[in-house]
């Protein structure tokens, strides 16, 4: 019953991070513990699993799956949707310093313990750390491209944006923003959705959605072969991701907005940051303090699962 517990609580973790931009639900699956477990789980998602369910054999459906587990999980991310999320999207609009702080020394302390899980550091891992790094720092520095509607197009941003929302460190909507897209997908299809224009929404959401589904399965499995055959690559590369999104995350910078509006629907949305050091004072005290609050936190934590673990 523990673990199951434990899983609730880290879907809770997942689903408060999704508020908070840069901080993706793949980061905190993945510092927390869990994210080769969820990988696996997703890649079972195939046409042997439907044919369990169509049969009618729901133990082995269930077992296959992982369903228990992704039941807890997803119980808590939704709870912490409505709930713990709520709280903390009313912080970061008033306090986004101090919610910065926090989530930065709660990233930054698990690099460690994370980067611990490879088991040999030689040339390969160490190539692909950096290579993770140096893709989560160059994607901070892309500018949006143009807006594009071909079917074709809207497929590869669907995918795309998919695979980038269970990576940690990167973000879907900032990738989609990237691919010159967000206005046409987040804005204005959603807003055509909402007033009942079904046809028009749906030739933009329809073959991102089929993107999306494409690229969810897809590198599922992708990730679940590389973690078997190549554990240490996958980990170190994951772990550069992680950390090249801690420039993101760093609590002192301005954030360069652009306006988007469709239908009626205005929006603003963060395409860059200008970021500087910090003055002294005791905002910029307190936000060192609770970084340092968020560092202890994975220390305990990886302090009581060691104790777990041993016992």
């Amino acid at each position: 019953m523990r673990q199951w517990i434990l899983v609730f609580l880290k879907g809770m973790a997942m689903g408060a991070a999704n508020v908070i931009p840069g901080v993706s639900g793949g980061t905190v699956a993945f510092i927390t513990g869990i994210y080769e477990r969820l990988i696996n789980a997703l890649k079972s998602i195939d046409g042997k699993l439907l044919k369990l369910l169509v049969r009618g054999k729901l133990k082995q459906f269930s077992q296959r799956m992982d369903l228990l587990f992704l039941l807890c999980l997803g119980g808590g991310v939704l709870s912490s949707i409505l709930t713990l999320a709520q709280v903390l999207k009313y912080c970061f609009a008033y306090y986004s310093v101090y919610v910065w702080a926090f989530f930065f020394g709660l990233i930054f302390a698990s690099i460690y313990y994370v980067g611990k899980k490879v088991k040999r550091w030689n040339g390969a891992p160490v190539v692909a750390i950096l290579f993770g790094a140096g893709v989560a720092l160059g994607m901070a520095f892309l500018k949006p491209g143009t807006e594009d509607s071909s079917f074709f197009w809207l497929v590869i941003c669907g995918m795309i944006a998919m695979a980038s929302m269970i990576m940690p460190g990167l973000s879907g909507s900032f990738v989609l923003l990237l691919l010159g897209n967000y206005q046409l997908v987040m804005i204005e299809s959603v807003s055509r959705l909402a007033n009942g224009d079904l046809a028009a929404a749906c030739r933009v959401l329809l073959p991102v959605g089929i993107g999306a589904v494409v690229g969810l399965l897809a590198l599922s499995h992708f990730l679940s072969w590389i973690f078997r055959s190549f554990h240490d690559v996958a980990v170190a590369l994951l772990t550069g991701f992680v950390a090249g999104s801690l420039l993101i995350i760093w609590p002192w910078k301005q954030e360069i907005k652009m306006t988007l509006e469709a239908l009626g629907k205005v929006k603003e949305k963060t395409v860059g940051y200008e970021w500087f050091w910090p003055s002294s004072n005791g905002e910029t005290f307190l936000a060192i303090g609770l970084m340092v609050l968020g560092g202890l936190i994975v220390w305990a934590m990886e302090r009581f699962a060691s104790k777990e673990n041993s016992v």
